[in-house]
């Protein structure tokens, strides 16, 4: 038997908690939906050294300042604290270990098809994260491999690498902090396989707060600013494999949605001091080692690939026509995709946690309008109060 909701979420992350609080507090009940065992669960599988790149202050939701206590940039584990007391808080209806398999047209709504039976609703937010299923490319000969050959969403901490020689292929945030992390955590050797330059910006407090004003201005303008900056933050690193690339930092995010490596000055300096060496891209593999795009040949005990994430869309909603062709949303941001159909999460822009609030409310008030819920059944705006304090 089909059960009915008003709005049914998919995906209990940031996004998917941020539209529940904001519908919640239109008066418009909500089942949010997560295949994992706990609120957040992605963020229980990242790694150990992870910390947001935006500042906490630029990376709140709705309604929810981080407590006292917690570091200018959020780990991990302080992420996953917050997002649980998020739910708690605003008592979001969150049904774990429930996966959704599809979403079909229901005559005027709407049908997800789940593990635990189908569930028929007016509303569908889908807000299962941009970064949601790690990718690894078809490299020749990458079945033949006979090291260890891994997703970086799989990697926790450089326990499993001490004196092993170790090939990290991806430039951007998480394949340098884990080159650096290998680096400090004993690997005998490190290296960093880099196919396009990243464009590189050092992880600042303020960073997100000038990122947005630079976005609004002219890319070929931001992207002239963001190099001088670069070349003072760190210098010319063309010696060490990382040309400043000729498509600037809001050039690239604009034409492909692909954001800028956000790194720490002490990761630059593990590659100018050689702790982890530039190499060229990864072109094929082999029962014993890895040739580059540069026609030299290497022989790691271990490939990780940070190598970039799916949206994972397809089984969901690829029959809707809803998706372009990299399988991101064509409508987003919380506008409507198709008659009661909206995504809420899947735009590229500095600081994406923080931005998510908005996205959320613009969600929730086009429900709120379509369901004709009058304004003055709101409840007031969501108050800042302390979320995700230690202990």
């Amino acid at each position: 038997m089909t059960q009915r909701q008003t709005a049914i979420i998919v995906g209990a992350g940031p996004a998917g908690l941020a539209a529940a609080a904001e519908l919640g507090r239109r008066r418009i009940p909500a089942a949010v939906l997560e295949r994992g065992d706990a609120v957040g669960a992605s963020w229980y599988a990242r790694y150990d050294r992870l910390r947001l790149n935006s500042s906490r202050w630029f990376s709140q939701l709705p309604g929810a300042r981080y407590a006292r206590g917690v570091g200018a940039f959020p780990s991990r584990d302080e992420m996953v604290r917050y997002l649980d007391r998020y739910a708690h808080r605003y008592e979001i209806d969150v049904r774990l270990r429930t996966t959704v398999e599809r979403i079909d047209r229901d005559g005027g709504g709407w049908v997800v098809r789940t593990s635990a039976g189908d569930l028929a609703a007016q509303h569908v937010i889908v807000a299962t994260g941009y970064l949601h299923a790690g990718h690894v490319p078809e490299w020749p000969g990458r079945d033949r491999f006979g090291g260890t050959l891994i997703h970086a969403a799989a990697y926790r901490n450089p326990a499993p690498y001490v004196g092993r020689d170790v090939l990290v292929v991806g430039p951007g945030c998480t394949g340098m902090e884990i080159a650096y992390d290998l680096a400090e955590g004993g690997a005998s050797r490190v290296r960093l396989a880099v196919r396009t330059p990243p464009n590189l910006l050092r992880r600042s407090p303020a960073g997100p707060f000038f990122a947005k004003i630079l976005a609004k201005a002219p890319p070929e303008r931001g992207d002239a600013i963001a190099n001088k900056v670069r070349l003072k933050e760190f210098g010319d690193l063309s010696a060490y494999g990382l040309p400043i690339p000729e498509e600037g930092v809001f050039s690239r995010l604009r034409r492909l949605g692909v954001a800028p490596a956000i790194v720490d000055r002490e990761w630059i300096d593990a590659i100018k001091d050689g702790r982890v060496e530039v190499v060229a891209g990864v072109e094929a593999l082999d029962d014993a080692g890895v040739t580059l795009s540069d026609g030299a040949r290497i022989e790691p005990d271990a490939v990780i690939a940070a190598t970039g994430y799916r949206r994972g869309l397809e089984p969901l909603v690829g029959h809707l026509d809803v998706l372009d062709e990299r399988g991101t949303p064509r409508v987003r941001a919380g506008e409507p995709a198709a008659p009661g159909l909206r995504f809420v999460g899947y735009t590229p822009r500095p600081a994406l946690l923080g931005t998510l609030g908005a996205e959320a409310r613009t969600a929730a008030e086009g429900i709120a309008a379509e369901a004709r819920v009058p304004r003055r059944a709101a409840l007031p705006a969501l108050r800042r109060l302390p979320v995700g304090a230690r202990g």
